[in-house]
């Protein structure tokens, strides 16, 4: 698979580079970013965080606002961002033009009904294709953990909890928890999944924390002046959710922080630490 590189920036040492490709998965040319640290010149494979964010972003939002490339490159640790959602002339988004569908909305799942089903395949984009398209052309071990914001803090959550033994360290910031019962969820699966409620418990974390086959810790910081907290988030949902499955939360309600990439900035370090303890317990 052809790799084109169409940015390459030097941070801390290190790189921040931008590729485009053809995605089989997902049938539509996709946009992904990476930091190598500069511990990456060595040859030495290196562990990989990856991060998925939220609506209306693509890749370049957490790369330029995180804050997050002083200590991936301290710790060694690759970061890797894709983008939310199949995008092209070829790729069917919101017929509305809104923003919390289609195009910068892909959920993290894979979608059922026709005409998504042929490129929403985030899922499996995120969880297969692209570590392997990652592990075979760069200095990246399969040492994986991932991370995401909202929606993706979502995609996050689901993706550890479906795929055990596919990454060692999972957290998010504001992630969606309750997917199938906020209006962001309920608009999206009733589209990419149908009208059977019964087939959305399987994308959302609330719901698939409880037989989770790998207890993962969860480190999830949620901000308590979000606007989108009570009606879309739905923290405590997961927390009710994960007591009795004897599942490790640790939930931080920040003081006074929103939904904004301030927030994000302020406590990536917390998070990279948390990937980085995990990722290098070998």
């Amino acid at each position: 698979m052809s790799l084109e590189n169409i940015a390459c920036n030097k941070s801390f040492g290190g790189w921040h580079k931008r590729y485009r490709h053809r995605s089989a998965t997902l049938g539509c040319d996709m946009v992904f970013a990476i930091y190598l640290p500069p511990q990456a010149e060595s040859g030495r494979k290196l562990p990989v965080l990856y991060w998925l964010s939220g609506l209306t972003c693509t890749d370049e939002n957490f790369m330029q606002k995180a804050g997050a490339q002083r200590l991936a490159a301290e710790l060694g640790l690759i970061i890797v961002a894709p983008d939310t959602s199949p995008r092209g002339a070829e790729v069917p988004g919101d017929p509305d033009g809104a923003w919390d569908f289609g195009h910068g909305a892909g959920f993290y799942l894979n979608a059922t009904e026709a005409p998504w089903s042929r490129h929403y395949r985030m899922h499996d984009y995120v969880v297969q294709e692209l570590p392997a398209l990652i592990e075979a052309n760069f200095p990246a071990s399969d040492a994986r953990g991932i991370s995401g914001h909202s929606m993706g803090g979502h995609g996050a959550l689901v993706a550890a909890l479906r795929t055990p033994g596919r990454y060692r360290s999972v957290s998010a910031f504001a992630p969606i928890c309750h997917p199938v019962q906020c209006p962001w969820g309920e608009k999206a699966f009733s589209r990419y999944l149908g009208e059977d409620r019964s087939k959305w418990a399987e994308w959302d974390a609330s719901l698939l924390i409880a037989n989770a086959p790998e207890r993962l810790p969860l480190l999830i910081d949620q901000g308590d002046r979000d606007s989108f907290l009570d009606t879309q988030l739905m923290p405590e949902s997961l927390r009710g959710a994960a007591a009795p499955a004897g599942h490790a939360l640790e939930l931080r309600m920040q003081a006074g922080y929103d939904h904004s990439y301030y927030f994000i900035a302020s406590f990536i370090e917390d998070h990279l630490r948390h990937h980085a303890q995990a990722l290098k317990a070998d």
